[in-house]
Protein backbone atom coordinates (compact mmCIF):
# COMPACT_ATOMS: atom_id res chain seq x y z
CA UNK A 1 0.00 0.00 0.00
CA UNK A 2 1.13 3.39 -0.95
CA UNK A 3 1.73 5.84 1.91
CA UNK A 4 -0.07 8.88 1.51
CA UNK A 5 2.17 12.26 1.82
CA UNK A 6 -0.63 13.31 4.72
CA UNK A 7 1.02 10.26 6.74
CA UNK A 8 4.34 11.37 6.13
CA UNK A 9 3.18 14.64 7.23
CA UNK A 10 2.17 13.00 10.33
CA UNK A 11 5.73 11.17 10.50
CA UNK A 12 7.33 14.35 9.93
CA UNK A 13 5.67 15.95 13.04
CA UNK A 14 5.61 12.81 15.28
CA UNK A 15 9.27 11.75 15.13
CA UNK A 16 11.73 14.93 14.10
CA UNK A 17 13.43 17.52 16.52
CA UNK A 18 11.07 20.39 16.77
CA UNK A 19 14.52 22.41 14.76
CA UNK A 20 13.70 20.20 12.16
CA UNK A 21 10.39 21.06 11.91
CA UNK A 22 11.21 24.70 12.01
CA UNK A 23 12.55 23.75 8.77
CA UNK A 24 8.98 24.29 7.27
CA UNK A 25 9.39 20.90 5.18
CA UNK A 26 6.69 19.86 3.59
CA UNK A 27 5.99 16.25 1.42
CA UNK A 28 5.16 17.06 -2.42
CA UNK A 29 5.16 13.76 -3.65
CA UNK A 30 5.80 10.04 -2.10
CA UNK A 31 5.83 6.72 -4.50
CA UNK A 32 7.66 3.30 -3.84
CA UNK A 33 10.59 4.07 -3.13
CA UNK A 34 10.61 8.05 -3.47
CA UNK A 35 10.01 11.23 -1.63
CA UNK A 36 9.90 14.98 -2.76
CA UNK A 37 10.43 17.32 -0.01
CA UNK A 38 9.80 21.05 -0.47
CA UNK A 39 12.35 23.49 1.78
CA UNK A 40 10.53 26.71 1.93
CA UNK A 41 13.34 30.08 1.69
CA UNK A 42 13.40 31.78 4.62
CA UNK A 43 15.96 34.03 5.71
CA UNK A 44 16.17 32.46 9.07
CA UNK A 45 18.10 29.76 6.94
CA UNK A 46 20.34 31.73 5.09
CA UNK A 47 23.93 32.74 5.87
CA UNK A 48 25.95 35.45 5.14
CA UNK A 49 25.66 36.45 1.83
CA UNK A 50 21.97 35.36 1.26
CA UNK A 51 22.50 31.69 0.30
CA UNK A 52 20.86 29.24 1.80
CA UNK A 53 22.80 27.29 4.02
CA UNK A 54 24.59 23.86 4.02
CA UNK A 55 23.41 23.14 7.15
CA UNK A 56 19.54 23.78 6.12
CA UNK A 57 20.30 21.08 3.03
CA UNK A 58 22.04 18.38 4.78
CA UNK A 59 19.36 18.38 7.28
CA UNK A 60 16.60 18.53 4.80
CA UNK A 61 18.01 15.68 2.57
CA UNK A 62 18.70 13.85 5.87
CA UNK A 63 14.59 14.26 6.87
CA UNK A 64 14.03 13.67 3.06
CA UNK A 65 15.20 10.04 3.24
CA UNK A 66 13.72 9.04 6.33
CA UNK A 67 9.98 9.70 4.83
CA UNK A 68 11.47 7.59 1.42
CA UNK A 69 12.60 5.00 3.66
CA UNK A 70 9.25 4.94 5.54
CA UNK A 71 7.87 4.97 2.16
CA UNK A 72 9.53 1.73 1.00
CA UNK A 73 8.67 -0.18 4.21
CA UNK A 74 5.19 0.69 4.43
CA UNK A 75 5.41 2.94 7.30
CA UNK A 76 7.87 4.13 9.92
CA UNK A 77 10.18 2.54 11.79
CA UNK A 78 13.17 3.62 13.86
CA UNK A 79 16.47 4.42 12.09
CA UNK A 80 19.49 6.30 12.15
CA UNK A 81 21.93 7.58 10.01
CA UNK A 82 25.21 6.10 9.71
CA UNK A 83 26.49 7.62 6.81
CA UNK A 84 25.75 10.84 4.67
CA UNK A 85 28.59 12.82 1.86
CA UNK A 86 26.99 15.66 0.18
CA UNK A 87 28.42 17.68 -2.83
CA UNK A 88 27.18 21.59 -3.02
CA UNK A 89 26.83 22.62 -6.76
CA UNK A 90 25.70 25.86 -6.55
CA UNK A 91 24.36 28.36 -4.03
CA UNK A 92 20.30 28.85 -3.90
CA UNK A 93 19.14 32.57 -2.86
CA UNK A 94 15.55 33.50 -2.45
CA UNK A 95 14.27 30.15 -3.68
CA UNK A 96 12.43 27.09 -2.52
CA UNK A 97 14.62 23.99 -2.87
CA UNK A 98 13.13 20.58 -3.68
CA UNK A 99 14.70 18.02 -2.02
CA UNK A 100 14.35 14.27 -3.89
CA UNK A 101 15.21 11.21 -2.14
CA UNK A 102 15.27 7.46 -3.83
CA UNK A 103 16.09 4.68 -1.89
CA UNK A 104 18.86 2.73 -4.37
CA UNK A 105 18.80 -0.21 -1.98
CA UNK A 106 16.47 -1.82 1.03
CA UNK A 107 17.91 -4.70 3.11
CA UNK A 108 16.80 -6.11 6.35
CA UNK A 109 19.28 -3.97 7.90
CA UNK A 110 20.53 -1.02 5.54
CA UNK A 111 18.93 1.42 3.62
CA UNK A 112 20.97 3.44 0.98
CA UNK A 113 19.93 6.70 -0.94
CA UNK A 114 20.84 9.12 -3.05
CA UNK A 115 19.32 12.77 -2.58
CA UNK A 116 19.30 15.49 -5.40
CA UNK A 117 18.55 18.77 -4.20
CA UNK A 118 17.19 21.45 -6.54
CA UNK A 119 16.17 24.96 -6.74
CA UNK A 120 12.70 25.17 -7.45
CA UNK A 121 12.54 28.36 -9.18
CA UNK A 122 15.41 27.76 -11.45
CA UNK A 123 15.37 24.08 -11.77
CA UNK A 124 19.13 23.68 -10.90
CA UNK A 125 21.08 21.02 -9.50
CA UNK A 126 21.89 22.76 -5.75
CA UNK A 127 23.39 19.59 -4.55
CA UNK A 128 23.30 16.07 -4.18
CA UNK A 129 24.13 13.65 -1.21
CA UNK A 130 24.40 10.07 -0.76
CA UNK A 131 23.30 8.74 2.42
CA UNK A 132 23.39 4.92 4.44
CA UNK A 133 20.68 4.47 7.35
CA UNK A 134 20.77 1.59 9.92
CA UNK A 135 17.00 0.21 10.70
CA UNK A 136 16.67 -0.72 13.79
CA UNK A 137 13.49 -2.31 13.51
Amino acid sequence: MTMTTAEADKILADNFAPWVLELGLSVETLDGHRAILRLPWSQRLAREGGALSGQALMAAADTATVIAVSAARGGYGPLTTVQQSTSFQRAVTGADVLIESVVTKLGRRMAFADISMTDASSGELAAHASTVYALLS
